[in-house]
């Protein structure tokens, strides 16, 4: 990690730091990831839901960290076939390599540094497995799963797929080039990601240099979220310490600060790059009432037994015979 890399940050477009008066968002919680087992069996880093819960996640459901994992030939797990409604799932993939199958036919490999966006809406079957090669070869996996919520609205809208690859992501730089910035979906400082939401959020990677600094203009009517994937560093102008799995809250306001430690040190760092890397989260507060169930997210708890019903009664889709085996 990271897969997606600029040999020369310099000649990227460059973030300008926010407006001397601009209001600064203060930290104002961190959040230690919880460590679970999802799937098959993988190891997942969670940071929400858990100590911080959906309704303070809003417009974000989940996150999971995949890995850093170093895996033996034949043994990466991955997740198989299960059903989802009422949000959309993004995977991010970092190391490794993936597939995915759904029941509406969509799907195909994830390699390093893809990002894959599937609008679960009304309802929908898939699964996420490492690649055959992956599975015999082995090797470093390494992934973020974020579910985004869905208002009322949207909750039964048509089910879709968007394949995002590593070549399609909006590179950026900070005011120094210190920093790279990778843009998934949403608008930073006036650049667009590619990728397709029909919730507003904001979803970026960022490398922070040992010892560099990012200064970010955040649009003031956002959540702000900053999630570790690996290294250490600060936190808001009051420099709060933050390292390894942690998220970040901020409080409101118009720009967001960040500064690695210039010493980064752990397993994750040999891992990974040996920087601070982060995921940058905001978004629209869609702040409806949440109903929660394994792999569907309604507003109320008839809305999912109905899910349950649909699913059971093969309304979400079927299996492809293909895919059976």
């Amino acid at each position: 990690m990271p897969a997606i890399t600029a040999t020369d940050l310099l000649v990227l477009p460059r973030v300008e730091r926010p407006a001397t008066t601009a209001a600064w968002r203060a930290v104002t919680r961190v959040v230690p990831a919880q460590h679970v087992k999802e799937g098959a069996g993988f190891e997942v880093w969670r940071p929400f839901p858990g100590a911080l819960s959906m309704q303070d996640a809003d417009p974000f459901l989940l996150l999971d960290q995949l890995g850093p994992t170093v895996n033996a030939p034949n043994e990466a797990k991955g997740a198989p076939w299960h059903p989802h409604r009422g949000f959309e799932t993004v995977t991010y993939l970092l190391d490794g390599e993936v597939t995915h199958h759904d029941s509406n036919g969509g799907g195909g490999t994830i390699g390093e540094g893809d990002t894959q966006w599937m609008t679960a809406g009304a309802g929908i079957l898939h699964d996420e497995l490492p690649s055959e090669a992956t599975f015999a070869r082995g090797g470093l996996s390494h992934g973020v799963q974020l579910w985004v919520n869905l208002p009322s609205a949207l909750k039964f809208t048509p089910a879709r797929y968007q394949a995002i690859t590593k070549d399609n992501l909006v590179l950026l730089t900070s005011h120094d080039g210190g920093v790279l910035i990778r843009v998934i979906a949403g608008s930073l400082a006036g650049h667009d990601g590619p990728g397709v939401t029909h919730t507003p959020i904001t979803y970026a990677h960022a490398t922070i240099e040992p010892g560099a600094g990012l200064d970010l203009p955040w649009r003031p009517d956002f959540s702000a979220m900053v999630y570790v994937l690996a290294g250490q560093g600060f936190a808001g102008r009051e420099a709060r310490p933050i390292r390894d799995h942690d998220l970040v809250l901020f409080g409101p306001g118009d720009a967001i600060t960040l500064r690695a430690d210039e010493h980064q040190v752990g397993r994750d760092a040999e891992l990974t790059s040996g920087r601070l890397d982060v995921l940058l989260l905001g978004g629209a507060r869609i702040g409806e009432s949440i109903a929660h169930y394994g792999p569907f997210v309604m507003n109320t708890r008839a809305e999912i037994l109905t899910a349950l019903d649909d699913y059971q009664a093969g309304r979400m889709g079927v299996i492809p015979a293909v895919d059976l085996s």
